[in-house]
């Protein structure tokens, strides 16, 4: 009996089954970190180094490759599907941090699915508008759009539209095609004279900013890209041997999406004349499809690709919708947030209380970004994601020095098969990320992601702070996760 059948024997009638291959896993991978993101924040990258905007992506893929080897040290130890929040409750066993970082996680989907409306509302708008003319595409359309297409994934959410991992396979595949044609058209300008390949290599920036700052601001606009990272983690008691199965197919996911991200932003450079890059013709809709606008004028691909990135960014946002809710579900039903909230619709059942409020927490965010803020609503709400995943990045890695210190101890080594990552990449992984969190990693505009993801974590500690009270004052009980191995169940 191998490790995995074992783990599975071990923990009861309650297990997933394990249906995802390697290559399924691998596009789940690969599907999740390459969805939105790289529509969202190609141009922001670039606006800020200018023409080595593919150095930006390099390192934050870097920074995610140390803690994707902490991840996969801390998946294959304890391969349940909580997560990063599971790693902490293990390492600490302080259920209010471990709260924190559950509910960070929950933010990141929240903020990343918040981000992906607005590109589908963007990107729809012009869409139809290319086809038959006159549908306004300004900011008062787009934030309605944007709503409602966060009300549709309510809808899909409540009808229990699980993780389908062949459908996402088929998602993936699209958003594949899409980039491809960016990255050929890159190709094609670079050879045929159309375009500027030397700009690869120039550095150029707004202000009087030094090019490390530069540098690391745009670093911290990148990491927006690595959002899907946790989602895959929690798809972990699904996977076929996972203790085999994840270390390469992880790895050669995050080596693939990097090498697209490189591709897609010297396509970018090369294609785009660098005046024009601070100017989109739609800032939500990025930068890309002025890539297909100025590189290919005569394609009728000018009239597709919008339909190519809804399919996209959808996907992401889809999924992030469904892992905020259970998140949420399975925290209420913890009694860690209030018991209402794993609330279930009959028949379906589906979360529906949880739904409801991520949805909620995912329209206000929407509306506030767009009317109160001056800063473009894909920076602000991709930089919020990364942000939190930083943070929450930044723990996992000191959890996973805290849990290899345990294993020293006699009879705390565990018992099944576990991937070893070199003993200094949690070191580095954690002052990197850290170092990432920080205000100097963000321009003064930028520091609005800090008060977006305070009020959105702030949400979460009153919400604790109310269950605390009624689990004490009404139920004589203690706040405390019971079975954090299973918390999306």
């Amino acid at each position: 009996m191998s490790s995995d059948t074992a783990t599975s024997s071990e923990t009861g009638s309650g297990e997933l089954r394990r249906v995802i291959s390697p290559k399924l896993l691998l596009f789940f991978v690969i599907g999740d970190i390459i969805g939105a993101g790289v529509f969202a924040i190609t141009g922001d990258v670039a606006a800020e180094v200018g023409g080595v905007a593919w150095l930006p992506f390099l390192i934050a893929f870097a920074v995610a490759g140390l803690t994707a080897l902490s991840y996969l040290e801390l998946v294959t130890r304890h391969p349940q599907a909580a997560g990063a929040a599971l790693f902490v409750h293990k390492a600490f066993g302080l259920h209010f941090v471990t709260f924190i970082v559950a509910f960070a996680v929950v933010c990141s989907g929240i903020t990343s699915a918040s981000t992906s409306s607005g590109l589908v509302a963007s990107n729809l708008l012009l869409g139809v508008d290319n086809l038959v003319g006159g549908v306004p595409t300004g900011a008062g359309a787009t934030l309605a759009v944007a709503l409602v297409f966060m009300l549709v994934l309510a809808a899909v959410n409540l009808r229990g539209v699980g993780e389908s991992v062949k459908l996402n396979v088929v998602l993936t595949s699209v958003v594949m095609v899409a980039l491809a044609i960016i990255i050929l058209i890159g190709a094609w300008a670079a050879v045929s004279g159309d375009g500027d390949p030397g700009r690869i290599v120039v550095f150029e920036t707004p202000g009087e900013k030094s090019a490390f700052i530069a540098v690391t601001i745009a670093t911290t606009v990148a990491f927006f890209a690595m959002v899907g990272f946790e989602d895959s983690v929690n798809m972990v008691e699904e996977v076929q041997e996972p203790s085999r199965t994840f270390p390469r197919m992880l790895l050669t996911g995050l080596g693939i999406c990097a090498g697209i991200y490189v591709l897609v932003a010297l396509a970018v450079v090369v294609v785009i004349p660098p005046g024009d890059i601070l100017d989109p013709v739609n800032p939500d809709a990025g930068i890309l499809l002025d890539v297909v606008r100025v590189g290919a004028p005569g394609l009728p691909i000018d009239d597709v690709f919008p339909f190519l990135t809804i399919c996209a960014v959808g996907n992401t946002a889809l999924i992030n919708m469904l892992m905020a809710s259970r998140l949420v579900y399975g925290m209420a039903k913890q009694d860690v947030l209030p018991r209402s909230l794993a609330a279930v619709l009959p028949g379906r059942r589906t979360p529906w209380a949880a739904i409801a409020f991520t949805t909620a927490m995912a329209l206000g965010l929407i509306t506030f970004v767009r009317l109160r803020s001056e800063s473009d609503v894909v920076t602000a709400l991709a930089g919020t994601t990364g942000l939190l995943l930083l943070a929450v990045f930044t723990v996992v890695n000191v959890a996973c020095l805290v849990l290899r210190r345990r294993d020293r101890r006699p009879g705390e080594a565990p018992e099944r098969e576990v991937f070893r990552a070199p003993a200094w990449t949690p070191w580095l992984g954690a002052v990197s990320a850290a170092f990432l969190v920080g205000p100097w990693a963000r321009a003064a505009e930028d520091h609005i992601q800090y008060r977006i993801a305070g009020v959105l974590l702030a949400i979460g500690v009153v919400l604790w702070g109310l269950t605390w009270l009624t689990n004490r004052g009404v139920r004589a009980k203690r706040t405390g996760f019971r079975d954090i191995d299973h918390l999306e169940q």
